[in-house]
């Protein structure tokens, strides 16, 4: 298979445990030709949508890739195009799903599908499934957020655009600084965010539950929470660990799982805390190195035979 991948710059990966390049290990291991661009080598040339890429091999030792010279192509010459660029999902991402979309249309295969990133927030959509959510509120209006913190005394908020913990703030009643977080958080009342009632099993693991082509691996990411820290994401100190999906969790999977591959999100990762969903992240999910190092589940290799059989 040839196979694209749209990435954040390279020397900001890390090597040793980046998802994206665990897939592409497996891919050339597999026997497939790999090709990488960035965000912006996506571009329109009057009606038909194009691309400037350059492929990629391997190497060993810090120079751990090479690139070949770069060229023009049409989306649809590869067998798939995964779009792995990291949120924020901004202006800039937004016209990337529009551009990958009408390439869609002109017979390119883009995993996940364009149109349904743009529609499913990682944050929102866990109103498409309020029976597995906590009790939550999205609003720009201080107001309203002081109010459900009066109810629930003890809450979450973050931003509706951002990744691995950035912008959460963990607000109780007797917090001093309530009015500049809120402040902060939404900028004065311009920008919308989600509060989400704590919930106290975060101590036990923010847990990543990775779905692929609707079915969840059997194992699950839990991301603990440092010493003093809120947040249970990787990239703001947490530790991995993994563990078996407990029933609750495979009940949240596989039901959500159906509609996923009904939209075409053909690599999910779902959060949950304690029996709880807190985000469907749909953008660039990780954990799959992690599972690997400490499971016999080997999701790069689950990932690439899934490509593979719907080729």
């Amino acid at each position: 298979m040839k196979l694209l991948f749209i990435l954040d710059p390279l020397d900001s990966l890390k090597s040793y445990k980046d998802t994206s390049l665990a897939i592409m290990r497996e891919a050339v291991a597999r026997g497939h030709t790999l090709f990488m661009c960035e965000q912006h080598n996506v571009f329109l040339r009057n009606e038909i949508v194009r691309i400037k890429v350059a492929s990629f091999d391997f190497n060993e030792g810090a120079n751990w890739y090479a690139l070949g010279e770069s060229k023009e192509e049409l989306p649809r010459d590869f067998d798939a195009i995964l779009m792995r660029k990291d949120p924020p999902f901004d202006k800039e991402y937004l016209y990337s799903t529009y551009l990958l979309e009408l390439a869609v249309n002109q017979g390119a295969r883009v995993i996940n599908n364009p149109s349904s990133v743009r529609s499913w927030n990682e944050k929102l959509s866990i109103a498409k499934f309020p029976q597995f959510a906590p009790e939550f509120l999205v609003t720009n209006n201080n107001d309203l957020i002081r109010e459900f913190l009066i109810t629930h005394h003890d809450i979450v908020i973050k931003p509706l655009d951002g990744m691995g913990g950035s912008g959460i703030f963990r607000i109780t009643e007797s917090d001093p600084n309530i009015g500049v977080i809120l402040e902060t958080a939404t900028n004065f009342g311009a920008q919308t965010i989600m509060a989400q009632r704590y919930l106290p099993q975060i101590l036990q693991g923010d847990k990543r539950i990775i779905v692929i082509n609707g079915e969840p691996l059997s194992f699950a990411l839990a991301r603990i929470p440092k010493a003093g820290e809120t947040r249970g994401n990787l990239a703001a100190g947490g530790t991995g660990v993994a563990q078996p999906l407990t029933q609750r969790d495979l009940e949240i999977a596989t039901t959500i799982g159906k509609t996923l591959k009904q939209e075409g999100l053909f690599l999910v990762g779902l959060d949950v805390i304690g029996e709880y969903l807190t985000e469907i992240n749909v953008t660039s999910p990780t954990g799959m190195v992690e599972i690997a190092a400490q499971t016999p589940c080997k999701p790069a290799q689950v990932f690439s035979k899934a490509l593979e059989e719907i080729r």
